[in-house]
């Protein structure tokens, strides 16, 4: 079999390399492209990875309350205690200048919108409610300290007697990291050291 050559005019050969330039570009484009979509995939895949880490539930752990009062030493509320109304975990001078100091420490998240919620009840009607926004909080081994206003006990006969408190610490999910339910005692007088 023989194959018969045809001399191609110059104009032929210039519209035969224009052809092929176009092919060539075509074929980098498409190489390029899948370089892109190479990169992207990768970039995704890197994404992906860091969001399974952002996936871990932050923890907000070792919850300290502290209540300070100038005139005694500094009483520590750590979980877990145990409490009811014939054990209260502490008695207050009714007119004492106070405040509740809150540590905690933060693991495998960051934690947003942290707030804490205490409300207090005497005989079953709720006397007080509080919130206060703590912050945003990363993940580190030293625990972080919040102090509160200072405030001052009720006085008078009846703000004396026995009060329920309910203390919770939530972030902007709602997800409850402290819950828990305590009483204490409000006097005439600083009750007597052991």
């Amino acid at each position: 079999m023989s194959a018969i050559v045809e001399p191609i005019s110059p104009s032929k050969a210039l519209i035969m390399d224009t052809m092929m330039d176009e092919n060539n570009q075509q074929e980098n484009m498409k190489m390029r492209d899948d370089e892109s979509l190479r990169e992207e995939q990768l970039l995704e895949s890197d994404y992906s990875t860091s969001d399974e880490e952002n996936e871990l539930e932050p923890e907000v752990q070792e919850p300290k309350l502290y209540i300070i009062c100038p005139e005694r030493p500094e009483l520590v509320l750590c979980e877990p205690f145990f409490s009811t109304p014939k054990e209260c975990l502490f008695t207050l001078k009714e007119a004492s200048r106070y405040k509740l100091k809150f540590s905690f420490t933060v693991s495998n998240n960051v934690v947003c919108g942290l707030k804490y919620i205490n409300t207090t009840w005497k005989t079953g009607v709720r006397v007080d409610k509080s919130q206060v926004m703590l912050g945003t909080f990363e993940p580190r081994k030293e625990p972080y300290v919040y102090e509160l206003e200072e405030d001052v006990t009720p006085s008078g006969v009846f703000a004396r007697g026995l009060y329920t408190t309910r203390t919770q610490v939530i972030d902007e999910k709602d997800r409850c990291y402290v819950d828990i339910t305590y009483y204490f005692d409000i006097q005439r007088q600083w009750p007597e050291s052991p």
